[in-house]
C-alpha cells in the first residue's frame, strides 16, 4: 500500500528550528518531517479532547488512601455504571496507605471526560489525571 504524501513549506525563525533539530536528535527522530508528524498528531488529539468530538482511548490514573470510607466502593459502583467507557482497570498498592488505580477508557471523547471528571472528583481521591489518545482509525501513519 503506498502513501500519499503532501509537501509543504514552513517558515521559523532560526533558533526554533534550532531547538527542534535538537528534539528530533535527542529523539531518535530520522528527520524533521516524523518529529513534525508527530507534533500535528498529538495537536489533533488534544483539540479532540478539548472540542469533546469523535473516538477516544486513554487512561484514568487515580492515587487515593484506601482506609478512606468507601472510596474504593465508590470508583467501583462508577466503573459498573459506565461499562461501555471502561474496558480495563489496573490496581497497585504502593504503601500501606496509598493506592494507584489505571482505568482504561474509550468511547465519545466528552463521554470519556465525564466520567474521567467523576472519578478524580470522588471523595478521598488525593490525585487524578486523564491521557487520551486516539483508537488510531481518524490519523494516518
Amino acid at each position: 500500500m503506498s502513501k500519499s504524501l503532501s509537501r509543504f513549506s514552513v517558515s521559523l525563525p532560526t533558533a526554533l528550528l534550532k531547538d527542534l533539530d535538537q528534539m528530533v536528535q535527542q529523539k531518535g527522530y530520522t528527520n524533521r518531517s516524523l518529529a513534525i508528524a508527530d507534533m500535528i498528531r498529538d495537536g489533533l488529539v488534544s483539540h479532540r479532547q478539548q472540542t469533546g468530538e469523535g473516538e477516544v482511548a486513554g487512561t484514568v490514573t487515580l492515587l487515593f488512601d484506601h482506609h478512606r470510607s468507601h472510596v474504593q466502593e465508590t470508583l467501583t459502583r462508577m466503573q459498573h455504571d459506565h461499562l461501555h467507557q471502561v474496558i480495563s482497570t489496573f490496581h497497585v498498592h504502593l504503601n500501606h496507605d496509598n493506592c494507584l488505580e489505571v482505568i482504561v477508557v474509550r468511547g465519545e471523547a466528552r463521554l470519556v471526560k465525564k466520567l474521567a471528571d467523576r472519578l478524580i472528583a470522588a471523595k478521598g481521591v488525593k490525585h487524578g489525571k486523564l491521557t487520551i489518545t486516539s483508537v488510531g482509525l481518524d490519523l494516518p501513519a
